[in-house]
């Protein structure tokens, strides 16, 4: 699925005009990616977290030439899948509370 296909399944869904939508879901993106470069890291209990990870820096190996070269420290954006989200894939049903 891509952007435009989540749009108008998203606007069946809510009954909302599709540029009503893409709206909604542009503005989501955009705080999501401003919290993000600020270092803090999103939750949506039962999706998942959008989480800013630092990778340390390491030496690597150009694979062309064997040369060894130094790539630097720098953060990285993660995302871990909430529980809902997991068993929804998994094909396990929700239990009942």
């Amino acid at each position: 699925m891509n952007k435009a296909e989540l749009i108008d399944a998203v606007a069946k869904s809510t009954k909302q005009t599709k540029a009503d939508t893409e709206a909604t879901l542009n503005a989501l993106m955009a705080t999501v990616q401003g919290a993000m470069a600020k270092g803090n890291n999103v939750q949506l209990i039962g999706f998942g977290t959008f989480a800013v990870e630092e990778r340390a820096a390491r030496v690597g190996r150009n694979p062309a030439t064997g040369k060894e070269l130094k790539i630097p420290a720098k953060k990285v954006a993660k995302f871990k899948v909430g529980s809902k989200l997991k068993d929804a894939v998994a094909g396990v049903k929700a239990k009942k509370k």
